[in-house]
């Protein structure tokens, strides 16, 4: 059995990249919302779990601050400052941050996806380069942030936190930014010289991967990208527009069958994932 996980990484570039481009193309309030649900359920399917604070916080700024600073629109919910906060703003601000929000969590789900291997396998045959410094950069993510709480603690034990006060945790800080900043300098020239040693860069190479394509790959790059230009499509025949007031073509065939091609593409993930459920249950009753 497959997860979705399990498919080949070019499949599921092409999948992330044609669920976060439709998100990213059309400012429809149907597609944003189909796109941020999509783009939630997933990452919650694969495994995500914290850190929403930082996109929650994103999305306000987005939908406060353009009524802010943009005062088109006809309908004037009040004036501040003498600016007018106008309906038209506020609800472009909210769109705005829904795209932003609905894109965060596309890229945050395709991180999670894309190990070192699945990107060394993905842009190794365009730019080795390129690929390993990716991979070594992802992988220096959770190994600089176990690193940096190895550090807090040793501080904490050794008492230089003694101090209650502002200028005493700035101070904490920034020791502890000086130490974590020579250990990742140690560290990068280890792994240089080790690679080195083992003859990288020294002339052309053999490359072996454990991916390959099966059938069900080429499906899901196919149907992605077809279900995509169907929602591009039926976005494109209802027409929305915020300023100078809300309007939208009236609704088609058309736009319908793109609402309904993008909701089967956002949901392709927690398809997959419940139809490998269900068939490992049906497993497990045969014991």
């Amino acid at each position: 059995m497959r997860s979705f996980a399990d498919r080949n990484p070019v499949a599921l570039a092409v999948y992330f990249l044609a669920t976060a481009g439709v998100a990213m193309l059309c400012m429809e309030p149907v597609i944003l919302s189909i796109s941020l649900a999509g783009a939630l359920l997933t990452f919650f399917v694969l495994g995500g779990r914290r850190g929403h604070g930082f996109a929650l916080g994103l999305f306000l700024a987005t939908a406060l601050i353009n009524p802010l600073v943009s005062h088109n629109g006809r309908t004037v919910l009040f004036v501040l400052n003498h600016s007018p906060i106008t309906l038209e703003a506020l609800l472009y601000g909210l769109a705005a941050g829904g795209m932003l929000l609905a894109a965060l969590y596309w890229l945050r789900g395709f991180s999670a996806i894309m190990t070192s291997d699945k990107l060394l396998y993905l842009f190794g045959g365009l730019s080795p380069k390129l690929a390993l410094v990716l991979s070594m950069a992802l992988r220096y993510v959770p190994l600089l942030g176990r690193q940096g709480r190895k550090v807090h603690q040793a501080q904490l034990a050794l008492g230089l936190y003694r101090e209650d006060n502002l200028v005493d945790g700035l101070r904490g800080g920034a020791r502890e930014f000086s130490i974590l900043t020579t250990w990742a300098l140690e560290n990068g020239i280890v792994t240089a010289d080790s690679m080195s040693a083992r003859g990288y860069g020294l002339g052309p190479r053999s490359r072996f991967f454990l991916f390959s394509w099966r059938t069900g790959d080429v499906l899901l790059a196919v149907i992605s990208l077809a279900l995509a230009g169907l929602a591009l499509a039926g976005a494109q025949s209802r027409r929305f527009a915020f300023y100078p007031q809300l309007s939208a073509a009236p609704m088609t065939a058309l736009s319908v069958l793109g609402y309904a091609a993008y909701a089967v593409l956002a949901l392709l993930p927690a398809i997959f994932q419940l139809k490998e459920a269900i068939r490992w249950r049906l497993l497990q009753s045969k014991i």
